[in-house]
C-alpha cells in the first residue's frame, strides 16, 4: 500500500506557523484513534470521553463540558509530544472524495502571517502518518462519488465541473457585488440550466429578501446555547469570541481558558444591515472565492445538496447558488464583526469575517469525508 496522489495546490508556497499565543484549535474536540488509546487509558484515564455525534467516538475531554481541552493550560498543550493525529494535522484538513486533496483552514491566524513551516512540506508528513486511513477513505468515497454521479447522469442534471469553475472564474469580481449575486439567485430558480454569459447584475434587487436570506443562514450556524456548537472569533488579541443567537438576539461572550463565558454585548440581528465591501474588501472576498472554487469540499458540499433536493436542479445551478448564498452569509457575518468590533468591510474586514467564518465552511456536509 503507498500514499494515495494528493493535490497540494491549495498550500502551495505557503508557510503555517502555531502563534503560541491562540489556542484556537484546543476548542475543536479532538478524536483519538484506536492507535492512541493506550497512552490516554495508561496515563490520562479521566481525560477520555465519547463523543455526542452520530458515530461515537473517543475524544478528550474539554473544559467544563465544553471549554478548550483539558491539557491545555496557559495556551500551552501539556501533552504535546503525545497529542492526538487530528492536533497534529491541524490547520491542514484531508478531503477525501473521487480524490484527495489537502485544505487550509483559513480561521487559523498562522495560516495568514506568511512565516513558519513550509506548508506542503508539513502535510506530506502528515500524510505518511495517515496512509492506511487515506487510502481506506479514499476507497470509500470512491464508491459515493460514482453512484452519485450515475444518478446525476441518469436524472440528466450533471455538467462538466471544469467548465463551470472555469466560468466562476473568469467573471470572480462580479460575484463580489451584492447585485450580481441577486440576479444569480433568481436566475437559479428560473432556468433549468444557466450560465453566466452575459450576464449583468439587477440592479432593482430587493435588498431587503437577499438580507434576510442572508441572516437567516448566518444565525443558523449560532442558534445554539452550547459554546461547542456555535461559531468562534478568535480576535486579534487572541481572545475566543462566542456568540449565541435567539430569534431576537445575538448574545456575544468571551470565553477564558478554564470554559467560563464573560457577556461583552447584544444585538437584535434585524438591526445588522447586510452590507457590501469596499474595492479593497472586494479583492479580499475574490481571493477567497476563488480558494472556494477550487475547493473539493466544496464541490462536495454542491454534490451533498443536490442529493438534499433530490436531483431536481442541475449541477451549474446548485454550484452558483451555493457560492451565493456562501458569500452573503459570510458578508452579513462581516457586517455582524463591523458592528461589535468596528472592523469595517475594507480588506482588513473582510480578511477578519474569512478568520471567523471559514471553520464553519469546511465544516459544511459534503459526499465525502475528512481524514
Amino acid at each position: 500500500m503507498s500514499i494515495p496522489e494528493i493535490d497540494y495546490s491549495e498550500i502551495a508556497g505557503k508557510k503555517i506557523e502555531c502563534p503560541s499565543e491562540c489556542g484556537m484549535c484546543c476548542l475543536c474536540q479532538p478524536e483519538i484513534l484506536p492507535q492512541e488509546m493506550g497512552f490516554f487509558r495508561n496515563n490520562h484515564p479521566k481525560s477520555v470521553t465519547t463523543s455526542k455525534t452520530p458515530d461515537r467516538h473517543f475524544c478528550i475531554t474539554m473544559k467544563k463540558g465544553h471549554g478548550s481541552c483539558s491539557f491545555l493550560n496557559n495556551r500551552r498543550c501539556s501533552i504535546y509530544q503525545n497529542r492526538p493525529t487530528f492536533c497534529r494535522q491541524f490547520p491542514y484538513h484531508f478531503y477525501v472524495g473521487d480524490g484527495v486533496s489537502v485544505e487550509l483552514d483559513l480561521s487559523c491566524r498562522g495560516a495568514w502571517t506568511g512565516e513558519g513551516n513550509d506548508a506542503v512540506a508539513e502535510a506530506q508528513e502528515l500524510a505518511e502518518r495517515s496512509e492506511k486511513r487515506l487510502n481506506s477513505a479514499l476507497k470509500e468515497a470512491s464508491q459515493v462519488y460514482r453512484e452519485f454521479h450515475a444518478i446525476c447522469k441518469e436524472a440528466g442534471v450533471m455538467s462538466d465541473v471544469s467548465t463551470i469553475r472555469q466560468a466562476l472564474s473568469a467573471n470572480i469580481m462580479k460575484f463580489t457585488d451584492l447585485a450580481y449575486i441577486a440576479k444569480i439567485m433568481d436566475r437559479t430558480l428560473e432556468e433549468p440550466k444557466m450560465d453566466l454569459e452575459n450576464l449583468s447584475p439587477d440592479n432593482k434587487f430587493d435588498m431587503k429578501e437577499m438580507e434576510d436570506a442572508a441572516r437567516d443562514t448566518a444565525l443558523e450556524s449560532m442558534a445554539s446555547d452550547d459554546p461547542m456548537s456555535v461559531p468562534v472569533y478568535c480576535d486579534k488579541d487572541w481572545n475566543w469570541n462566542m456568540f449565541m443567537a435567539s430569534k431576537d438576539k445575538i448574545v456575544w461572550s468571551v470565553m477564558n481558558d478554564d470554559g467560563d463565558l464573560e457577556e461583552k454585548g447584544s444585538v437584535n440581528p434585524m438591526d445588522i444591515p447586510l452590507r457590501a465591501p469596499d474595492a479593497d474588501g472586494a479583492e479580499v472576498l475574490a481571493q477567497y472565492i476563488s480558494i472556494l472554487n477550487g475547493r473539493e469540499s466544496f464541490l462536495g458540499n454542491v454534490y451533498y445538496t443536490m442529493d438534499r433536493l433530490d436531483y431536481e436542479d442541475d449541477f451549474a445551478n446548485t454550484y452558483y447558488g451555493c457560492m451565493c448564498v456562501t458569500i452573503v452569509d459570510l458578508l452579513w457575518r462581516a457586517s455582524m464583526l463591523d458592528h461589535f468590533f468596528h472592523t469595517g468591510m475594507g480588506a482588513e474586514g473582510i480578511k477578519e469575517a474569512i478568520i471567523f467564518y471559514d471553520m464553519d465552511r469546511l465544516d459544511a456536509p459534503t459526499i465525502g469525508a475528512f481524514v
